[in-house]
């Protein structure tokens, strides 16, 4: 069994959550963020991927924005100047912060990436995006809580265990985790930025078996590598249950704006 961790960055694996995170995406926050940078403004994708959250932006009609593509994962990057041939696509080693090109940035934008990211790393971001005055929007962020139908006795174990590898290090440091939007809007706020968040879950159902298979399976691995043997059983059982079930994945939306905005 291969933990969600291990998939985050994994090509096949965002194609397939790909449009879960669409559904999620709380569209009011979204819109806040469009609103903000304005037409033409210089934004910032953090851990790109193939660029999931150019084409969010785009769904809602923000196509006149400069983008700047991130991410150390070459292939990723060629995917996605496939997609978005006229954004800056560059590959960077996130983990050095002085590396990330700052200048004239309206916005820095990440999906599912602050979960993953340490306290150290997300403290050093924040400290440079104060001197520059930037906006932060920053999609999908795990906030630990899974809600299963039916439910299964070791639904709470699981999560529990689940929670506890989420905060392993992910190449960060020790992962922010579950914990990820509420240590963010502390930080930020301390910093001065007023601080906008909103509730962005994943409602999975009978349609989304593959991504659900996949899920269960990741979530699984992660559990026994945090000590629960009997994961595999959990994750077959669930597997049974797919085609009449339901997940909730919780996720958590922030949008950050310097000064008031």
């Amino acid at each position: 069994m291969r933990p969600i961790s291990e998939m985050a960055f994994d090509a096949e694996w965002l194609d397939l959550r790909a449009p879960a995170d669409d559904r999620a995406r709380d569209a009011e926050l979204l819109d806040r963020a469009i609103a903000y940078a304005g037409p033409g403004a210089r934004m910032l994708d953090l851990g790109c991927g193939t660029g999931a959250t150019v084409r969010a932006f785009a769904a809602s009609r923000a196509t006149s924005l400069d983008w700047c593509l991130l991410d150390n994962d070459q292939a990723l990057l060629d995917l996605a100047r496939e997609h978005h041939p006229a954004a800056n696509i560059r590959r960077c080693d996130l983990t050095d912060l002085d590396a990330v090109p700052l200048t004239d940035v309206k916005m820095v934008t990440a999906s599912a990436l602050f979960d993953l990211v340490s306290e150290d790393w997300a403290t050093r971001l924040f400290d440079r995006l104060v001197q520059h005055r930037i906006a932060l929007y920053a999609a999908l962020s795990y906030d630990g809580v899974m809600r299963w139908s039916p439910e299964d006795r070791d639904d709470a174990e699981v999560t529990d265990r689940f929670n506890l590898h989420q905060c392993g290090d992910k190449g960060f440091g020790p992962a922010l985790g579950a914990e990820a939007a509420v240590r963010m809007t502390a930080l930020l706020t301390a910093r001065g930025y007023e601080v906008f968040s909103a509730q962005s879950p994943w409602n999975l159902g009978p349609q989304e078996a593959r991504l659900q298979d996949a899920l269960l399976w990741g979530i699984a691995g992660a559990a026994q590598d945090a000590g629960f043997d009997d994961a595999g059983g959990w994750a077959a059982r669930r597997l049974g249950a797919i085609s009449h079930g339901r997940a909730e994945i919780g996720h958590v939306d922030v949008l950050a704006l310097p000064g008031g905005g």
